[in-house]
């Protein structure tokens, strides 16, 4: 059953059967049906979450009502609002399924005992929170200096695959272009 989630963390550290029981013991399996939220605006975010199947957005509503989708998320990635998980604080994202999705959760506290009793599981977290930052981190420079049709070659290193999962208008949005521009942009591509 933690087959997946098991493979990623041994991508990074090697886990005895002892230490395997004690990570899979505080994982909360969550099932999502397509367009199903994970976490809303306003709720108290307690659990980090590991994408076993499927695909999920997180994504920001402005006061026009208007998405603005910061991070997809798809098999062998973690999911949160992040400023709220590690503050305590209320969400200020949404996370929701863009298809049926398999989630595992885990909470900060049993993160933080985690820590303590196998302290490997520190420095595999460290390691996947240094690695997001980077990504967070390019991807603001890239939305800074980089043409329309970088940002899309961006996106496409970062999420391979991922077009043919996601519709094109989230993949629009994503970028902070219209679809119209998306559609110009692959156009162009295969123009060469």
């Amino acid at each position: 059953m933690f087959d997946e989630i098991l493979k990623h963390i041994e991508e990074v550290i090697q886990l005895n059967d002892l230490e395997k029981e004690r990570f899979t013991s505080i994982l909360v399996r969550k099932k999502l049906c397509k367009k199903q939220f994970l976490i809303q605006e306003g709720d108290l975010v307690r659990y980090e979450y590991f994408v076993a199947s499927g695909c999920l957005k997180a994504y920001e509503v402005d006061d026009n009502g208007d998405e603005h989708i910061m991070q997809f998320a798809k098999e062998n990635w973690w999911i949160s609002d992040f400023k709220a998980f590690f503050e305590g604080g209320k969400a200020t994202l949404n996370i929701d399924s863009i298809e049926e999705s398999v989630v595992y959760g885990i909470e900060k506290q049993d993160l933080e005992d985690l820590f303590l009793d196998v302290p490997k599981f520190d420095r595999f977290f460290r390691i996947k929170l240094t690695s997001a930052f980077v990504a967070l981190q390019n991807r603001i420079l890239s939305s800074l200096d980089k043409s329309n049709s970088d940002r899309y070659l961006d996106f496409q290193k970062t999420y391979p695959n991922l077009e043919q999962r996601v519709p094109n208008y989230m993949i629009a949005n994503y970028l902070g272009i219209k679809p119209e521009s998306l559609s110009r942009i692959r156009k162009n591509l295969v123009k060469g």
